[in-house]
């Protein structure tokens, strides 16, 4: 059967609704009853991260060059990002919280999600388990990733200052917060996520852009990163490009274009 102009593979319904697994032109992508794509994977080559906006949420590295401490996700999706996390830092151990779990299953089944022991997965509210944990988790993770937001808005339970003053709670002193952000400078929803993250990080913050989409990715920083200065992440930057393969040096060049300012009050040279 096709569907949004690929094969349908998979079809299953939940409670929250309808999940699809797509293929064309050598691309899988996971679709919630919509052409939306949810998650993709390359075929041929499962470890690239197919979609922009995934790639641009890799950014983080740029300002931390380890991650041997705990990692939260908030939202698993077809597992890019958690699949990223596990293959290039062999140090780290997750937490993804994700509420739906038919997607787990399907993110195992057709997007290669692994079996591992680093990788811990809980059904649930990711914005209930972060409001619940300020005591019990303070200062614990190293990174914090939230990929709850579509075109429709944030899921509910992240939609509200406690959110995000919960997630500065629960980082590291040097940790960072990664959200993925829809709709431009302009929306409303844009707006209001960002001005939660910045009365909660005292805006030690830094939008990328998403180029040719409408996502932007945001970075939230509980403390400013010391001894780095521009020229240091622009070497930073290349090495990260021929580690990864992911055009970091635009990364760079974008976070500068769009955070003259306050680049500065988050970096200590």
């Amino acid at each position: 059967m096709q569907k949004y102009d690929g094969l349908l593979i998979h079809e299953s319904h939940d409670d929250d609704g309808i999940i699809e697994v797509v293929e064309a032109a050598g691309v899988r992508s996971l679709h919630f009853g919509s052409s939306s794509i949810q998650s993709a994977i390359l075929l041929t080559d499962p470890e690239h991260l197919a979609l922009a906006y995934v790639r641009s949420m890799t950014s983080w590295q740029l300002f931390k060059e380890t991650l041997a401490d705990p990692v939260l996700l908030i939202g698993l999706g077809g597992g890019s990002i958690t699949r990223h996390l596990l293959h290039h830092h062999p140090d780290c151990r997750l937490t993804v919280i994700e509420s739906r779990k038919s997607v787990v299953r399907v993110a195992r089944s057709h997007f290669g999600l692994p079996q591992d022991p680093r990788l811990k997965i809980i059904i649930g509210d990711g914005g209930d388990y972060v409001r619940q944990r300020t005591d019990s988790h303070h200062g614990r993770y190293g990174l914090l990733v939230v990929d709850a937001f579509d075109h429709e808005g944030m899921a509910t339970s992240i939609s509200n200052q406690a959110f995000f003053d919960a997630c500065q709670a629960l980082l590291k002193d040097d940790g960072i917060l990664v959200i993925n952000l829809w709709g431009g400078t302009s929306n409303p929803l844009f707006q209001a996520a960002a001005l939660w993250l910045g009365k909660a990080f005292d805006w030690k913050l830094l939008f990328l852009p998403v180029v040719g989409r409408g996502n932007i990715i945001g970075l939230a920083f509980k403390q400013a990163v010391p001894g780095i200065s521009l020229k240091s992440l622009r070497a930073r930057a290349v090495a990260l490009e021929q580690q990864l393969h992911i055009d970091f040096p635009a990364f760079l060049r974008d976070l500068n274009k769009h955070n003259a300012s306050t680049l500065k009050q988050v970096i200590k040279p």
